[in-house]
């Protein structure tokens, strides 16, 4: 399919992607995007969490990317989507305004692997994972498909219109220590500065 035979996409930011053979947008950390138009959000988890919700009855669709699960103390008021508890209300609100209704909303989610050293009680990419469980369990949204923990950095490419998703789980020896370093850099400006916008690392 080449470009110009694809449908009209007007989403800012969007790019083709030639190996998915559709138009694409790039989540970084502390991103989340909403759309309706024919497009894949792809991003590249490490200990972050991506939760993917689509309304399958209306065609839209959405994904956030959040490396911690909530804040603590004064954090806990900043409204960024870095931290997964605003991430996912900002998700679940901006579906809502597009048509989506909450009783239809489907969800996959995706990332959470260990591969930061040094966090070996209580492994951050294991917090995320347990929060996005948690708090889809509690707001009744049903997952219907998950690819969770581990210690590997994955791809993922998630279809807005049609909840299709890939993932691909990247070899150490070709994507954990970019990744890595990426994750690292950004979990040393959230403690540098508790409240702040999105973070590009990748």
């Amino acid at each position: 399919m080449s470009l110009a035979a694809a449908p009209p996409v007007t989403e800012p930011g969007s790019y083709w992607d030639r190996e998915l053979g559709t138009h694409a947008l790039r989540l970084m950390p502390a991103d989340y995007r909403v759309s309706d138009q024919p497009l894949a959000l792809v991003t590249l988890l490490g200990s972050c969490v991506a939760a993917c919700l689509y309304d399958p009855a209306v065609g839209v669709g959405g994904m956030n990317h959040f490396l911690l699960p909530g804040g603590t103390g004064s954090g806990d008021s900043d409204p960024s989507a870095r931290y997964g508890v605003h991430a996912m209300e900002l998700l679940v609100n901006d579906l809502l305004k597009r048509g989506a209704r909450r009783q239809r909303l489907q969800a996959k989610v995706f990332g959470g692997g260990n591969v930061l050293s040094g966090f070996h009680l209580d492994p951050v990419g294991t917090r995320n994972a347990r929060f996005v469980l948690q708090y889809l369990a509690a707001e009744a949204i049903p997952v219907v498909a998950q690819d969770l923990g581990d210690i590997q950095a994955r791809k993922v490419c998630f279809f807005v219109q049609t909840g299709r998703s890939l993932v691909k789980r990247l070899p150490p020896t070709r994507g954990d220590d970019e990744i890595v370093r990426a994750e690292r850099a950004y979990l040393g400006t959230l403690s540098r500065t508790p409240v702040a916008g999105s973070v590009e690392l990748f």
